[in-house]
């Protein structure tokens, strides 16, 4: 059996090898790896422009909206916090419509930590663009700090995680007001939304934390097998 091809967005900005510094499309291993592992076959998207945009979702039988930069607040109706990195508009454009192209046509759509917040926004959803202010302390983003996140066992992802599933998350932003056609299916213990579906879709799921880390983590399987 043929291996599905699936899609990882990726960063676009400046690296160094060898004596060179350039641009460079990079994107963590651990994405390619789990799909890999799942049974899929990766391909990096170059976030370069949206000519190609349409060509990727018919030729695609998934899509990874990998994490990053966080999506800047233009796109949802705010103005920028300065306590984040600068925005990267490109990578938003590019990924917005890849998201928005995925979800006309049904393609199976995996959206991590920042892709999360793309799926979205997207749909038309806004973020909160600095979670400690509303939640009044930062265990969100204390990196490498474990909590346990409840999930609904009637999703796919609880299908995937189970009703309960301990994660390392940092994050600064979360999701605000869910998006269209969007339902929130995993929470943290202060009611923060760590999950999203996408409701008729085969397979639309967007998670705060990163399942490509943990190789026990069965959720690339689930994904990679709704793209089969």
């Amino acid at each position: 059996m043929s291996r599905p091809l699936i899609g990882i967005t990726a960063y676009h900005e400046a690296a160094r090898w060898d004596t060179w510094v350039r641009e460079a499309v990079l994107s963590p291993p651990a994405y390619a790896k789990a799909v890999e592992r799942a049974g899929g076959a990766p391909v990096i998207l170059p976030p370069i422009g949206l000519k190609a945009v349409e060509d990727y979702v018919r030729t695609l039988r998934g899509l990874v909206l990998a994490g990053g930069t966080p999506v800047g607040a233009d796109t949802y109706g705010e103005p920028h916090d300065e306590r984040l990195p600068d925005p990267q508009p490109g990578r938003d454009r590019f990924e917005l419509a890849l998201a928005r192209a995925a979800i006309q046509a049904g393609l199976p759509i995996l959206a991590i930590g920042r892709g999360m917040h793309v799926l979205n926004v997207a749909q038309g959803g806004t973020l909160i663009p600095w979670l400690p202010d509303v939640v009044d302390h930062d265990r969100h983003g204390e990196p490498g700090a474990r909590h346990v996140i409840q999930v609904s066992v009637s999703s796919k992802l609880g299908k995937a995680v189970g009703d309960r599933v301990e994660v390392v998350a940092p994050h600064e932003q979360s999701v605000r007001r869910l998006g269209a056609g969007l339902l929130a299916v995993a929470w943290a213990d202060d009611q923060i939304v760590e999950g999203i579906e996408l409701q008729g879709h085969r397979f639309g799921v967007g998670v705060q934390w990163h399942p490509e880390r943990d190789p026990d983590s069965r959720v690339f399987e689930h994904f990679v097998e709704a793209a089969r």
